[in-house]
């Protein structure tokens, strides 16, 4: 986002723009910290008020908006949406436990890589939103307690969510904002969350998975289970899945095209669900059509809007520059410490705020760092550290992310709470090891 220099900043009562502008920014971030009224309200009303008071024009505002991310997540959001109705998550889950041979330990194990693997390619809060009630049945049957399986699912989505472009909402900021690809996520990003994703499998082992047992008659239940059952629609399950093919052979290949990546996820949600709606009559296309645009996330995608304009309207005053300068200072200028930096600030910080807007905030702040590191590809470090910092930061409260929040919904509404404090016990010293690894990838690969 570049601020409007052709515009220069006339506030109202003359008041200075620079601190003005920061306490919108304060304000509004404490506001959706406090969970008292909803973030897409907070944001919004937040970024027409820098309109208001003279920050910034509509125009520069709109201009502020990246409508690159917002189709991305537009479109995954409709290919999830139908996608889900086929019963294919339902499949893996009872897949994953027959797999397992109905071992407790095997299970919580197969469960995370499912999840893992899952939410590197679907948005991670549908993907928990799926995997969860099969989950709560599949422990039931078993007799063993689901807070194990819930929290190492929590892991597994962020961890996994970290691996691509598409599979966190921070990712999709930082790969939009900043121009970089899908291939360039894998690449860059998959080799050390497989690493990590092993790393957590092991450590949820070791704290609960070895004194998980059930006895011969649950396991036999649970190997009575009939995952072909649970697709309930192969015809839709092609389908699906072959959509869901071609986009992310569009995100590997599209791009030395000059195609973007909303382009790619707005064709394959459009083509979806015209092969969904096919045949139909003109009421019934209507009403799936209805359905399916339901489930849309427009809180998330209203949020995004609004924390857009307020991030540009901050940069606009010239505040991000210069903190750029200040954090550069205080980093004696040295790439390995500002990397490092970035990576654990991230990470402490995404686990007590909302990760979005904390990367919202940090890429143009990273942006204006370019000429103390002879330009923009000297940034390509900071990036990485970015993205590990906030996606696996985002684990160390339930705060931190939205499929934190997610799951501790659906396990309260089960009967099967997860608190606060309990959960940061075993999950911000887990969260710490996770970071712990990508440091030290970090260091070995790109701060020679």
């Amino acid at each position: 986002m570049e601020p409007d220099a052709a515009a220069p900043i006339h506030l109202l009562f003359g008041l200075n723009p620079m601190w003005t502008a920061t306490a919108v920014l304060v304000a509004t971030y404490a506001v959706i910290m406090s969970e008292k009224v909803n973030r897409a309200i907070v944001a919004l009303l937040g970024a027409t008020l820098l309109i208001l008071l003279g920050i910034m024009s509509q125009e520069a505002a709109v201009r502020g908006v990246d409508f690159n991310t917002i189709g991305l997540l537009i479109g995954m959001m409709v290919i999830v949406a139908i996608t889900k109705r086929c019963g294919v998550f339902q499949f893996l889950a009872i897949w994953a436990a027959r797999r397992a041979r109905a071992n407790p330990a095997g299970i919580m194990i197969m469960l995370q890589i499912i999840t893992a693997v899952v939410s590197a390619f679907l948005d991670n809060v549908t993907t928990v939103l799926l995997v969860v009630p099969v989950t709560m049945v599949i422990t039931e049957e078993l007799g063993v307690s689901p807070y194990p399986f819930l929290v190492s699912q929590v892991f597994a989505s962020n961890i996994g969510g970290t691996a691509t472009l598409i599979g966190d909402p921070p990712n999709i900021l930082i790969g939009s904002l900043v121009g970089l690809t899908f291939n360039q996520f894998i690449l860059n990003l998959t080799p050390v969350i497989i690493v990590i994703q092993a790393t957590a499998c092991l450590l949820f082992h070791l704290l609960w998975g070895r004194r998980l047992h059930a006895t011969e008659q649950a396991r036999a239940r649970i190997m009575r289970f009939d995952a072909g059952a649970a697709i309930s629609d192969r015809r839709l399950l092609v389908q699906s899945l072959s959509v869901i093919a071609i986009v992310i052979a569009g995100f590997v290949f599209a791009h030395s095209f000059g195609i973007q990546p909303a382009t790619t996820a707005l064709f394959g949600a459009a083509l979806l669900m015209l092969l969904y709606c096919f045949g139909q009559p003109a009421e019934e296309q209507s009403e799936r059509v209805q359905s399916i645009f339901n489930e849309v996330e427009w809180i998330t995608i209203f949020f995004f809007v609004g924390l857009f304009i307020v991030v540009g309207g901050v940069e606009e005053t010239g505040l991000l520059k210069l903190a750029a300068e200040k954090l550069v200072a205080a980093t004696g200028g040295n790439l390995g410490t500002t990397t490092i930096a970035i990576l654990w600030s991230s990470a402490v910080l995404s686990a007590v705020i909302d990760n979005i807007p904390f990367v919202a905030t940090m890429i143009p702040l990273i942006h204006n760092m370019a000429p103390s590191f002879g330009g923009p590809e000297g940034l390509m470090p900071l990036w990485w550290a970015l993205s590990l910092g906030a996606c696996l930061g985002g684990n160390g409260t339930l705060v931190g992310a939205s499929a934190n929040l997610t799951v501790a919904g659906l396990a309260e509404r089960a009967g099967q709470p997860i608190r606060f404090v309990p959960y940061m016990k075993i999950a911000f010293p887990t969260m710490l090891a996770t970071v712990a690894i990508a440091n030290v990838y970090l260091v070995l690969r790109y701060l020679p």
